[in-house]
């Protein structure tokens, strides 16, 4: 446990900033999992739903500087093209 005033006050505001961001990359992969599982059964338009949902998701944990603004546009198009295969 650092003794310094300031380092104490950073440790605990760095808990607090790694709870809510492991709850919002949580809230991403949950999203992104429902997306896989509907493609995985088929259901295209449950898959076009949920990946509206998804992007919206993530779009909001790279607002809140979760992910890079590139790793969430890269997220968002590996599941986008999933999505657009089940089509073909």
């Amino acid at each position: 446990m650092p003794n310094i005033k300031a380092s104490i006050q950073s440790v605990k505001k760095d808990a607090v900033r790694r709870a809510k961001n492991a709850s919002e990359k949580s809230r991403v992969r949950t999203a992104s999992r429902r997306v896989l599982d509907a493609v995985e059964a088929g259901n295209a338009d449950e898959a076009k739903t949920l990946l509206r949902l998804a992007c919206k998701t993530i779009d909001q944990a790279a607002a809140n500087r979760v992910y890079h603004k590139n790793a969430a546009a890269r997220k968002k198009s590996r599941l986008a093209r999933k999505v657009n295969a089940m089509a073909i």
